[in-house]
């Protein structure tokens, strides 16, 4: 089936947690597989009972869901870590804090599979939902910075990326539609080849973009008419599946 227009240039946000199941994370495992493991990916050293490996998280959860490993939660996830981000994160106006790339797809994973390995999951959860709000009301901010060709944000995660890509997009060709006619573009023809739903062919960080949003709490974060139905329908699930 085909995708809708504004969904051609992007991915989805279960796309965007396929690609953080390749991220690595430790595990203590409870099996001896005795031999190295061969994936399409390249070798992991054989897993060891007692001792920590690092796989990807696919298969820390696969693993997890046969009862055959404990997963370590990553040094940026506990609460600690989280309390000290959310104080950077509100404290400074400009900057994000560091996180990880596929900071909210690992951690709702992992809420969702592994909360028994989370220490303080509830409050782990309550500082990954007020880390997430400090950041959408920074990213709404960041309007302010728009330029003609280009903005700039560091810091900031792939789903992050996909979840303000058709505002800013939309915003970029607004603005586009409002200035003058230059040399070479007389009809001020759509310079940045932005298509009428405001999409651009241009991703937001260069590697990846998309028009869709998730949250630890389900809710969406913009007006409803700049997230696509399909990234409604996902934020939905999220309640009951993080709950």
């Amino acid at each position: 089936m085909a995708l809708p227009r504004h969904l051609k240039n992007g991915l989805t946000p279960l796309e965007i947690e396929f690609l953080a199941e390749n991220e690595l994370i430790e595990i203590e495992a409870a099996i001896d597989t005795r031999t190295d493991l061969e994936l399409l990916s390249g070798t992991l050293p054989a897993l060891k009972p007692l001792r920590t490996n690092k796989v990807p998280l696919w298969m820390a959860i696969s693993l997890k869901k046969k009862h055959k490993c404990n997963i370590r939660v990553p040094a940026w996830m506990t609460v600690e870590a989280l309390t000290r981000t959310l104080k950077e994160e509100e404290t400074n106006d400009v900057r994000f804090s560091y996180m990880p790339y596929h900071y909210m797809e690992i951690a709702q994973l992992l809420l969702e599979n592994a909360m028994d390995d989370i220490p303080s999951a509830d409050a782990t959860r309550t500082l990954l939902k007020d880390l997430r709000e400090a950041r959408q009301s920074k990213a709404r901010q960041g309007v302010h910075s728009l330029g003609e060709s280009y903005l700039q944000m560091d810091n900031i995660g792939l789903m992050e990326i996909n979840e303000i890509r058709p505002f800013f997009t939309k915003a970029f060709f607004e603005i586009q539609k409002l200035r003058p006619a230059v040399a070479g573009n007389p009809n001020n023809d759509n310079p940045y080849d932005y298509d009428h739903y405001g999409n651009s062919s241009l991703s937001m960080d260069g590697r990846y973009g998309g028009a869709n949003a998730t949250d630890f709490d389900g809710k969406a974060s913009y007006s409803s008419s700049t997230i696509p139905e399909s990234s409604r329908r996902f934020q939905s699930t999220q309640g009951s599946r993080m709950n």
